[in-house]
């Protein structure tokens, strides 16, 4: 069995945030998010680790990331490209936004031959998390699982908040083992009264149950599944291939294939709290989660310098 690869998704730009958030140091030694998330991955069993990113920043990140793994790591990079599209279709002259998360991951399409996950550059999943998916892909392939399964880790919705205001989180409705939908929720955070509220699609501010489970966008997917998504992603071009600014993202897809029984998704509960740089001013918060967790002895003082 070959170990599964990591595709980590790292050609977007947070508005919020105000920069190229992906390569901002973190860690006492100047790790990224990425650095912690290879690191996490290759300790879980991970094998190859294939990074999309924009061709226009592929300097920068070969010498401030990529050099940092030369001779430890079976590592790579592809392209999101706006022109990479099926045969048949062209993009609009006008258009210059990505086209989503889901063109980002089947721009790895050509570099993957078996089990995958997929995760943002810009979130901390934990190592548990990694640890939890590549147990995943053992069991699945020992099982001869078919090959429209895949898996989603789930996270408590207490372990994703910001301090600095509120997020949007994918809210997960399960049935037994297995992923039925993922409700999206805007404007989630924790009331002084230790409620988490969020708005539903209508706009309306509700309690969120604290044992929520919510959507990373830390999927584990298949060949087969990556072909469902490359038929979706036509779909999307013939429906709103002329627009400007839409965009065909990855939980919708999935949450498309679930809906009409072409895949089945486990649910993967962790005991990892998730944290990440959406506003400016979590950064100092989570560069001190990160010193805790490296005093803990979960890490060591330097990943691979």
């Amino acid at each position: 069995m070959h170990p599964p690869a990591l595709v980590v998704l790292a050609a977007g730009m947070g508005s919020r945030y105000g920069g190229l958030k992906q390569l901002d140091p973190i860690g006492h030694h100047g790790e990224t998010f990425l650095d912690y998330s290879v690191f996490d991955a290759a300790r879980a069993g991970f094998g190859r680790i294939v990074f999309v990113i924009r061709r226009e920043f592929a300097d920068e990140f070969q010498c401030r990331v990529l050099a940092r793994y030369a001779g430890k790591l079976d590592v790579l990079c592809v392209f999101q490209e706006l022109d990479d599209l099926p045969p048949g279709f062209s993009r609009p002259a006008l258009r210059i936004r990505p086209w989503g998360t889901l063109h980002a991951v089947l721009a790895a399409r050509q570099v993957l031959n078996g089990f995958f996950a997929v995760v943002n550059a810009d979130d901390f999943y934990g190592c548990d998390a990694y640890q939890r998916m590549a147990a995943f892909c053992r069991q699945w392939a020992a099982a001869g699982c078919p090959p429209d399964v895949g898996a989603m880790l789930a996270y408590n919705i207490r372990k994703t908040l910001s301090p600095s205001g509120g997020v949007n989180r994918g809210i997960c409705r399960t049935r037994g083992e297995s992923l039925e939908s993922v409700v999206e929720m805007t404007d989630i955070h924790l009331r002084s009264d230790g409620k988490v509220m969020g708005r539903n699609a209508a706009g309306q501010l509700q309690v969120i149950v604290s044992e929520a489970q919510c959507s990373m966008n830390f999927w584990g997917l298949t060949p087969t599944l990556l072909n469902k998504m490359g038929e979706q992603f036509t779909r999307f071009l013939v429906r709103q291939g002329a627009e400007l600014t839409a965009e065909c993202y990855l939980p919708s897809v999935i949450d498309e294939l679930i809906t009409t029984q072409q895949m089945v998704c486990r649910v993967l509960p962790t005991d990892s709290e998730w944290f990440g740089v959406t506003y400016l001013h979590d950064r100092t918060w989570c560069a001190d989660r990160l010193r805790q967790l490296t005093e803990a002895g979960v890490y060591p003082q330097r990943l691979w310098l």
